[in-house]
């Protein structure tokens, strides 16, 4: 079999490239997947490269996924000796086996961002700190901040106020997941970081293995993912790196897109490919895309091109608030279903904001139309999965405080929140685990050294902290009654089927039983506690053995997008963010008004600011480029903000569309130099007696609204095509009323 049958001549050229650093600078649906699926194949099929060599890299689970499948069809069962996976997994699978150096239990679990919230709360508590004042979320982003620049707490030097309370929280939030046998998701990178650099034989013998590695979406990378990139591929320096400048729209993550733009830099014998042929949208979207993107500096030239049909050019639409936007998707998908035969898993529906996701899914739910929404809560975040994910890491590892919190008294067992607290605090003045804490309870007086987790520091207060908690009898019994059920779960550990250790969990507990209390939410929430159980026999198929530790870290690494079903047959809704790595026929970008796209964040104190504004544009550029066959761009006229409704001015983005590219030109903007002109110009109404006179409405009449009741008209005049009619309703004041869409006739 030839693996390079069917690439096309550039594709061709960077799947067969020579050794040494590669720079694949790839379009959006120019085909990079298979670019990287067929350079990995033509390296181990061709090149006598072991697959045992090789690495692959990518950002979600979703496209490890569709890279593994597209490799079994080129290597068959060579695909096993492949490293394929996230940054993330990859770093835990490391960390499994050589986290020991730093002196800590492989058998680690991984904290997701509720938990880390729980924890940086459990901080302040100890420090007598107010939430108010310290917002746990912005303590979490500023820990995962400073790990993102590889700054231990020993190396964060804080300059504010501010950033003391930071190095506080952050100094203790380290001991207590350290203590908890825990790691964040900026831990996983953080600490092969860290352990390459303290331990040169680890980075040597990893260094030897991985002779060829390969990066997706490298213009997402940040600090931390380009040094772990550049310690392994230090030695063969066979780097190949594939990206686009384009879409690098995570910098609120802190993605730096210099990583990609300095490549050239830092590896000057790289070689560069370009794949500009597009697969998946048509020309006229391509240069809809390219007129967006190309104010921006901080790229590098290309021009995406395709082979498929010219195609319809692209509708730009105003409407007058966010309801009528709403209504006006809701109107054309029903219309495409029932004229064009497209199903509703053909649509897309983009914002730039979670907050305008309210007004869609009230207009698709009054018209019926079945949706989903990415992004939302996530299943793995509901509280009844949550809960028995909870006990299955406490049978992992008992000493998750977090875990070991949230379920103690869940079903209701008798320990109040009063008990937990001295718990808590007990435990806390001694630095000892919660679990340990309950061990001396059930011992009453530990004899020898306190009872110590591997890794932590004594402190006087553990040598002082012999005895055991001060708890009365009546409270003592439910604590030891769950020290007693969780170490009966704890000897499951190691049964090779997690459905298995799940069953029994919800069984001994009372979980199955305190969920299923004959109401409606009780079915839903047994329900998803069913399907968590599939999740877990699916995994118990996939991986035979591998038991409770891979399943538990399988799931901590899932994300929104991994969750995605495209057969589902529902009209997608999802942020801009979101929509990375996806396609669809039909897209609908809503909300393209300054003040949202570009988002009023790339404004400071109304003054531009311009790395922030690119990021935008690429974020525009981004939703575009998912479209294959149709693109809407649609905007408000007002729009409700803060209870308030307010004026709005269309996207600058819109201005840089070529007039002869757009659907029926409505020269809604003043002329400029740049097709559309500029949206902060004045809005040039044009003038259509005829329009005014046909709509039957004049200044004077008596009309009726179906929700506002009955009015006085007092002004009307054309706007485009439409008719804009402004009425005094009793006890309501002004309202403008599109006659395009109000529901207005005249009273008799």
């Amino acid at each position: 079999m030839n693996v390079l049958t069917n690439l096309n001549p550039a594709q061709r050229e960077a799947a067969q490239a020579p050794s040494g650093p590669l720079l694949i600078l790839a379009g959006p649906g120019s085909g990079k997947t298979r670019v990287i699926a067929h350079r990995v194949a033509y390296l181990t099929c061709e090149c006598g490269i072991s697959p045992y060599n090789v690495m692959a890299v990518t950002f979600t689970n979703k496209a490890a996924r569709e890279m593994k499948e597209r490799l079994y069809q080129l290597v068959g069962d060579r695909l096993q000796q492949l490293t394929i996976g996230t940054f993330h997994a990859l770093c835990a699978q490391i960390l499994r086996k050589e986290i020991g150096h730093l002196g800590q239990d492989p058998h680690f679990v991984i904290y997701d961002e509720g938990d880390q919230i729980a924890v940086v709360r459990k901080v302040l508590k100890e420090l007598n700190l107010e939430e108010k004042q310290y917002p746990p979320r912005a303590l979490k982003d500023a820990i995962e901040a400073a790990k993102s620049e590889l700054l231990a707490p020993g190396e964060y030097f804080p300059t504010t106020y501010w950033q003391e309370i930071v190095l506080r929280v952050y100094r203790r939030y380290q001991e207590l997941l350290w203590n908890n046998k825990a790691l964040d998701f900026d831990d996983l990178l953080f600490y092969v970081v860290r352990l390459f650099r303290e331990h040169a034989e680890v980075l040597r013998k990893y260094q030897n293995r991985y002779a060829h590695i390969l990066v997706d979406e490298f213009q997402d990378t940040n600090a931390v993912q380009y040094e772990l990139v550049s310690l392994l591929g230090g030695v063969h320096r066979n780097v190949c790196v594939v990206g686009d400048p384009d879409q690098s729209i995570y910098a609120f993550r802190r993605a730096d897109i210099r990583n990609i733009l300095n490549f050239e830099r830092d590896y000057p014998e790289a070689k560069i490919v370009l794949l500009e042929q597009n697969y998946r949208s048509t020309q006229t979207i391509l240069d809809v895309a390219h007129a967006v993107i190309t104010p921006n500096r901080q790229r590098k030239e290309k021009r995406l091109w395709t082979e498929n049909p010219p195609g319809l050019p692209v509708t730009i639409f105003e409407v007058y608030n966010e309801q009528e936007e709403a209504q006006y998707v809701v109107n054309e998908i029903g219309g495409l279903v029932a004229v064009e035969q497209y199903q509703l898993r053909n649509f897309a529906v983009m914002y730039r904001t979670n907050a305008q996701s309210r007004a869609l899914e009230d207009a698709f739910v009054r018209a019926g139309l079945p949706y989903r929404l990415v992004g939302a809560t996530r299943f793995y975040e509901r509280r009844e999965v949550k809960d028995v994910m909870a006990y299955l890491r406490l049978v992992h590892d008992p000493y998750d405080d977090v875990s070991l919190g949230r379920i103690i008294n869940v079903p209701g067992r008798g320990v109040g929140q009063r008990t937990m607290a001295e718990l808590e605090r007990w435990a806390g003045e001694r630095r000892l685990p919660i679990y340990t804490a309950l061990q001396l309870m059930a011992i009453g007086r530990a004899q020898g050294p306190p009872i110590q987790q591997e890794g932590a520091e004594a402190t006087e207060s553990d040598a002082a902290g012999r005895e055991a908690p001060p708890f009365s009898p009546r409270a003592r019994g439910p604590l030891l009654e769950f020290l007693t059920l969780l170490d009966q779960l704890r000897s499951m550990h190691d049964r090779p089927f997690v459905v298995d250790i799940l069953d029994q969990v919800l069984d001994r507990t009372g979980y199955a039983h305190y969920v299923q209390d004959g109401t409606e939410e009780g079915r839903e929430r047994w329900e998803n506690i069913q399907e968590l159980r599939s999740v877990a026999k699916q995994y118990d198929e996939r991986n035979p053995g591998l038991g409770l530790p891979g399943f538990l870290e399988e799931v901590a690494l899932v994300s929104d997008v991994d969750n995605y079903q495209e057969k589902a047959e529902a009209v997608t809704l999802l942020t801009l963010h979101s929509a990375k790595g996806l396609e669809f026929p039909v897209v609908f970008i809503v909300g393209m008004e300054e003040g949202l796209l570009p988002h009023s964040r790339s404004l400071d104190n109304g003054e531009e600011n311009p790395a922030e504004l690119e990021e935008e544009r690429r974020l525009c550029y981004v939703g575009i480029t998912r479209a294959m066959h149709r693109l809407y761009l649609v905007y408000c006229f007002r729009r409700t903000i803060f209870g308030q409704s307010i004026s709005r001015e269309p996207s600058r983005f819109l201005a840089d569309v070529p007039r002869h590219l757009v659907q029926k030109p409505l020269g809604v903007f003043a002329n400029g130099a740049r097709g559309w002109g500029t949206p902060s110009g004045p809005r040039s109404l044009q003038p259509a007696t005829s329009a005014v006179a046909a709509s039957g409405f004049k200044v004077g009449d008596r009309v009726r609204h179906g929700m506002f009741g009955e009015g006085v008209v007092v002004e009307v005049k054309a706007v485009r095509d439409d008719v804009e009619v402004t009425v005094a309703f009793a006890g309501l004041g002004l309202k403008r009323l599109s006659l395009a869409y109000a529901p207005l006739e005249k009273a008799q």
